[in-house]
């Protein structure tokens, strides 16, 4: 991938919700230096009609497949959007959920990685082992009470919560991994700061996945 040197540099979190994402995030933009951009799921979400929620948080499993229509134009929007900010010498922090197990497959990771074509993108998959996720649902955070499904003595791991996990990385090519729950997310960002100052090896994650490679 070739980059224009005044470009904003791109970062893209993938991993299930409770991952640590959006912490990771946070950090990147509070300790980084030059202005990041936030453009993840959350913000994004916020602009989406009611009705069309959870918009592209659809989770994984094809239950609503009238809504399903819309994500690929929703995805499209939002990935151009990162384009253009990046283009204008901006860089862009988004923290996200992709994954291909809607009623059919959509195939959307690759359409948004073509759209970054010629720009720096670090794809980092963002790992944490579902017990650790079990527990962070059950910590209540102001404003997404209802956001998170927890566990029951019936159902100690809800079905919708595995298939994040069983699904949000496929097919798993990355430019580089963290594990939130053996690094804090500050660690996590270092992790990354790291990575981008050695450079992003060729083929990037997003010229293979692109590629179909």
């Amino acid at each position: 991938m070739t980059s224009d040197s005044h470009a904003g540099q791109i970062i893209i979190l993938n991993g299930a919700p409770r991952s640590g994402k959006s912490s990771i995030a946070r950090a990147i933009q509070d300790e980084f230096e030059g202005p990041w951009i936030n453009l993840g799921v959350d913000g994004y979400n916020a602009m989406t009609p009611q009705r069309y929620l959870p918009g592209i948080g659809l989770r994984p499993g094809g239950e609503r497949p009238e809504l399903e229509e819309l994500i690929p134009f929703l995805y499209a929007a939002l990935y151009e959007s990162i384009a253009i900010h990046a283009g204008l010498g901006l860089n862009v922090v988004a923290d996200l959920g992709h994954h291909d197990s809607y009623a059919h497959p959509l195939g959307i990771l690759p359409d948004c990685a073509r759209r970054l074509d010629g720009l720096s993108v670090l794809f980092v998959g963002v790992r944490c082992p579902l017990e650790t996720i079990m527990q962070r649902r059950d910590i209540s955070q102001d404003g997404r009470e209802t956001l998170y499904l927890r566990a029951t003595a019936d159902m100690p791991v809800p079905e919708p919560v595995q298939r994040w996990q069983d699904e949000v990385h496929r097919p798993g090519i990355y430019d580089m991994e963290v594990d939130t729950s053996v690094l804090t997310a500050h660690e996590c960002a270092e992790a990354i700061r790291q990575r981008l100052d050695l450079g992003i090896p060729g083929p990037s994650a997003f010229e293979r996945i692109a590629g179909g490679r």
